[in-house]
């Protein structure tokens, strides 16, 4: 039956339903085209792939379907390759015309989907397949997930790092538009260019306690560069443990341990001295160590100064790479509670800080409120992410609203089927 036949049925069906009443159906069960089984829509759009066998599109070019003029419109497009890759696209508000959005993957195969309805508003649908050519260059973009696999607290950023400098705005979003972070539940979140080789992700808000973070990337076989494709990555899968958060007040010389907002321990500590104060802000646990040997020389103090040290230190629980940690001091127990006079660190008894580094883990966070010292900073000493308010956070990606393109077929936008 051709596109005219087809048409004409309709238009009768739908005047015998008006003619004898509702309680007769034709066409459909219920007697609305729009209940009847889709038609062929291969003459109603026109596809600017290719569609003979043995020939292969360009990934370079972007797909478009286009509804032929007077005889309908598209009301939904799903483009996607074998491995589960979505293509993101456009639909122009009459339904005109789609086009894609983000880039094809290089030698893949494709299968487009095309739902349409004609002037009467009966559904059809076409289904076509390609596959797209090899790249022409050789040269990979790896990408590295981070931390490894494992169970981290609610702070625990996500980074990926690359193996070239990505400098380029347009190049920077077809890689973190390819980067993908999905949790269970679900949460607002984004990547930040910390660096032209190094990205972070974190939600608006802490992870969920209890979530489960996948991590993977859709970047092999895409196009970045004329010289540049994306290679393959290894995925990367987090849990996350129950929400710990320890607020340490430099001024009260208490550090008070929280879970799952209910207060759990309060401990008395000393913190950074005069000229020595610790960094106020939110960090996030780095990693714990039983036993480190802590030297003034190692934080720029000069030996046989005054402030001079070399000490073994045990239940030591790292905040930042260049030595702050919270740890047992026993020979300042006199002062914790009441004055600080540590070098940086945040000093508790023996047993605290036992108690502490059982009952604490990587990912954990530890915020520090009035101290004298300066800001924890955002990045390069750790993890210093969520001190970037989110409005700022959002400006660190290069997409739109700092939110990744939608991949899967429910973030497209699509036309509702015009009543008869």
């Amino acid at each position: 039956m051709n596109h005219t036949a087809r048409t004409r049925t309709v238009v009768s069906c739908t005047l015998l339903v008006t003619a004898l009443g509702a309680g007769v159906t034709a066409c459909g069960s219920d007697g609305n085209p729009l209940s009847a089984r889709p038609y062929d829509a291969a003459d109603l759009i026109s596809f600017n792939g290719p569609t003979e066998p043995g020939k292969r599109a360009d990934p370079d070019k972007p797909l478009e379907v286009t509804a032929n003029s007077g005889e309908g419109r598209i009301t939904d497009v799903t483009a996607r390759d074998s491995t589960g890759r979505y293509v993101t696209g456009e639909l122009a508000a009459d339904g005109s015309r789609w086009h894609s959005t983000s880039p094809l993957a290089a030698n893949a195969h494709y299968t487009l989907t095309v739902s349409t309805e004609d002037e009467d508003g009966a559904p059809g649908r076409k289904v076509l397949t390609f596959d797209t050519s090899r790249p022409t260059s050789k040269k990979r973009l790896g990408v590295t997930f981070g931390p490894g696999t494992g169970t981290y607290g609610v702070g625990q950023p996500v980074t990926a790092q690359l193996d070239q400098e990505i400098k380029d705005k347009a190049q920077r979003a077809v890689v973190e538009r390819a980067l993908r972070v999905d949790s269970v539940p679900a949460v607002q979140g984004s990547w930040y260019w910390v660096s032209a080789k190094e990205l972070h992700y974190r939600p608006k808000d802490y992870w969920p306690a209890h979530a489960t973070v996948q991590v993977h990337s859709n970047l092999d076989g895409v196009r970045i560069s004329d010289r540049l494709w994306g290679g393959k990555s290894k995925a990367l899968k987090l849990t996350i443990g129950d929400r710990i958060e320890v607020v340490t007040d430099a001024a009260a010389h208490q550090l008070t341990y929280y879970k799952n907002g209910q207060q759990v321990e309060q401990i008395p500590v000393t913190t950074g001295k005069s000229g020595f104060e610790t960094r106020n802000g939110v960090k996030v646990v780095l990693e714990k160590q039983y036993f480190v040997r802590m030297r003034g020389a190692t934080v720029g103090i000069a030996e046989g100064s005054s402030d001079s040290y070399d000490l073994p230190v045990y239940y030591a629980t790292r905040v930042t790479w260049s030595g702050e940690y919270v740890h047992a001091a026993p020979w300042s127990v006199g002062s914790q509670g009441y004055e600080n006079v540590s070098h940086g660190c945040t000093g508790m008894s023996t047993s605290n800080a036992e108690w502490f580094f059982d009952n604490i883990r990587a990912g954990d966070i530890v915020k520090v409120v009035n101290s004298n010292g300066a800001a924890m900073e955002p990045f390069g000493n750790g993890f210093g992410d969520w001190n970037v308010d989110w409005a700022k956070w959002r400006k660190g990606s290069s997409l739109s609203n700092g939110t990744p393109d939608g991949q899967a077929p429910g973030d497209a936008v699509r036309l509702q089927p015009t009543a008869v």
